[in-house]
């Protein structure tokens, strides 16, 4: 991602409504769904400027990775000298068989070849482990965002089933997410295409409307696997090592 990309994430990371939401979404599917063991081995690939690492930590021991010099330097503030260098698909420098839980959040669509990096993760799941990924859905969603984020692409569902199939991972859950406020999204979307005026979208909105987007979207930490998503900004995915 870009330079800039980054530098708002390490700002924004502990208060803008996406990414507070979202790691309650995670944490809530990571304790109904995953069930990790107790001092679960966990490894976070792509971890960013680490926002995630604190929540990952409540449910055992981290390994993380990050390609970007800049943000591993901050993940590594979060996660002392535990956050390495990789770049998807060579995960050489972690440990086969090694983990209960690999977390992979928004970073899929950032390699060019998906289907070898999540073959390597399934090589580092322990038999019976377990990925968690979520991604960037809908291809025709395509905007400024995904540009300036260098994504390679959005997926739709079905891309991710045959992913999973060919890669040897087995299909727990597959859900949309980031559906209560698709509308708004995907007006924007839209809006921004006709007029030809899109953004990047990276900018933390006042306070009452960072509380209510923030609300609106944690709502569906007690949905998603129990209630059906039939569409989202997003997709969430848990799938396994077979044992």
């Amino acid at each position: 991602m870009e330079r800039a990309v980054f530098d708002r994430m390490a700002e924004l990371d502990q208060d803008h409504w996406w990414f507070l939401a979202r790691r309650r979404i995670l944490k809530r599917l990571i304790d109904r769904v995953v069930r990790p063991p107790n001092k679960a081995k966990i490894l976070e690939v792509g971890c960013g400027t680490g926002h995630n690492l604190a929540m990952l930590k409540g449910f055992g021991s981290v390994d993380a990775s990050e390609l970007d010099r800049c943000a591993r330097a901050v993940a590594n503030k979060r996660l002392p000298g535990k956050v390495r260098n990789a770049k998807l698909p060579d995960l050489s420098m972690f440990k086969r068989n090694g983990y209960d839980l690999i977390a992979l959040l928004d970073v899929l669509e950032h390699v060019p070849n998906d289907l070898a990096s999540l073959r390597a993760i399934h090589m580092r799941l322990k038999p019976g482990g377990a990925l968690l990924l979520t991604v960037p859905a809908n291809p025709w969603m395509w905007s400024a965002h995904d540009a300036a984020h260098h994504h390679f692409r959005r997926y739709t569902k079905k891309q991710l089933e045959e992913l999973f199939l060919r890669s040897g991972l087995e299909v727990q859950l597959l859900s949309y997410f980031n559906t209560l406020l698709f509308p708004l999204v995907a007006a924007a979307r839209v809006v921004g295409k006709v007029t030809r005026k899109e953004s990047a979208d990276d900018k933390l909105p006042s306070a009452p409307v960072n509380a209510v987007l923030d609300s609106v979207f944690g709502l569906e930490a007690g949905l998603i696997g129990r209630v059906p998503m039939p569409f989202g900004v997003s997709l969430v995915a848990v799938v396994r090592r077979p044992l």
